[in-house]
């Protein structure tokens, strides 16, 4: 809202007006204002549900050492999160811009989902809380109607690459973007693709690193075209799904997962700059979306809005996000990764994520095969793998068998197991961004 009221002001030569014009302003203001707004409510809501004695009811205490200390700290503090991403994002972004509706949907659709979930455990004492099913079918939801809007909408357009040339006669597609000129140089920018709709997304390590969905479905003639946009559907509702759940399952040690999906965040929002720049698509040769930069605006709030939740998120955490936070910090990172079309770089970027889901399932399924067999035999001591490193030996099943039963083999503080998680994902994201350069 700001944005167009400074906009307006600009014409009457209004001292700094100008200035929301820029991208890295915004960007940077909105992270300030989404920190403090979040450090802010975080007093606030703690003291409230404190008055009313809302929290954590339980803690197992065989997989979390620590648990009979956090039993009563306030949990939903994901309300927290959502809001102070979306008051400065709506006060500072651009409203009319489609993926900013799109970033905003998801966050309101999946907070709203986790909060049922939340509610459920805490209000209605179900240890479950929300169904399974019914949280499957809601991440769909949100992942399908981000892909047809992305295969629908006349908005959603993308230039393959861009370049710069000295002589911009030689080139018939030759499309001057705003500002792209520089005189000293003679040098214009060049699209080497007119601004259409693309079925392309960013392969690594590749050196034309370019994957088309629809040169998948081809050989279905004239079906082809709808085949790859229904597969691109698919796959925005697999990556929603998949880091949701991932950012879920990472979320139960005291700042765990609010640090690594922060570290996430300001990877993506560096991929979705350059991407939205003319210049830094044509040096990486990368694909060039329009109007994408106010995703920097939006992961900035983000990126604020959990680094002031871990303010009383660190150990010993003061509150925890719950399945409201969970659940919305991974849809947030998965459609976001969705509209750069960096969605084949998340395995690398949400490594960490990557790792729990593999860890729940590698766990689940031997211990169901070998169940079969009258046998009970587990991979790792606990899962998610987080909970691997401070599972105490005497609270091993004595009638199972643990295939790395000696590693680790100390049990470490949650505090160390966090903060080396957040390394490892720190490092997981630089080399996300240089796989732009390696191919």
């Amino acid at each position: 809202m700001l944005y167009y009221l400074f906009r307006f002001l600009e014409q009457y030569n209004i001292p700094g007006s100008h200035m929301w014009q820029y991208i890295s302003f915004r960007a940077l203001l909105t992270l300030i204002l989404s920190l403090v707004l979040s450090a802010w409510l975080g007093e606030k809501f703690i003291h409230y549900m404190r008055k009313r004695k809302i929290g954590e009811t339980q803690r197992d205490a065989s997989i979390d050492p620590f648990g009979e200390k956090k039993v009563g700290t306030p949990s939903m503090g994901g309300l927290v999160i959502i809001t102070a991403i979306l008051l400065p994002v709506l006060l500072l972004g651009r409203m009319r811009n489609i993926y900013i509706i799109l970033m905003i949907i998801t966050t309101v659709w999946l907070g709203f989902l986790g909060f049922c979930d939340d509610y459920i455990k805490i209000y209605r004492k179900h240890k479950e809380g929300l169904k399974g099913k019914y949280k499957i079918v809601g991440q769909v939801s949100i992942g399908l109607i981000v892909g047809l809007v992305l295969w629908l909408s006349p908005d959603v357009v993308m230039h393959e690459n861009v370049v710069k040339v000295h002589n911009p006669k030689q080139s018939t597609l030759v499309q001057q973007a705003n500002n792209a000129s520089d005189d000293a140089q003679n040098t214009v920018v060049v699209h080497k693709t007119k601004a259409e709709k693309s079925l392309k997304t960013t392969i690594p390590f590749v050196k034309n690193h370019n994957l088309d969905y629809g040169a998948l479905t081809k050989w279905m003639g004239d079906w082809g075209g709808a085949a790859g946009w229904a597969l691109f559907v698919i796959m925005t509702i697999l990556v929603v799904t998949a880091v949701s759940n991932g950012a879920n399952l990472n979320d139960g040690m005291d700042g765990m997962c609010a640090g690594n999906s922060a570290i996430m965040g300001v990877a993506l929002g560096i991929l979705a700059y350059v991407s939205s720049n003319f210049e830094y698509a044509a040096y990486l040769n990368i694909m060039y979306i329009p109007d994408s930069q106010e995703l920097v605006v939006f992961m900035c709030a983000f990126v604020g809005a959990l680094i002031g939740f871990l303010w009383y998120n660190a150990y010993p955490a003061q509150m925890f996000m719950g399945d409201t936070g969970s659940l919305t910090i991974g849809g947030i990172i998965g459609v976001c990764a969705v509209i750069i079309h960096k969605e084949l770089l998340v395995p690398i970027l949400c490594g960490v994520f990557l790792m729990e889901s593999l860890s729940v399932i590698i766990q689940t399924q031997v211990y169901k095969v070998y169940k079969r067999k009258g046998k009970k035999v587990r991979v790792f001591r606990s899962t998610p793998i987080h909970d691997n490193f401070r599972k105490l030996d005497k609270d091993l099943a004595p009638d199972s068998h643990y295939v790395l039963r000696n590693w680790p083999r100390t049990m470490s503080h949650e505090s160390k197991i966090t903060l080396r998680f957040w390394i490892v994902t720190i490092i997981l994201a630089a080399f996300t961004i240089i796989t732009l350069k390696i191919r």
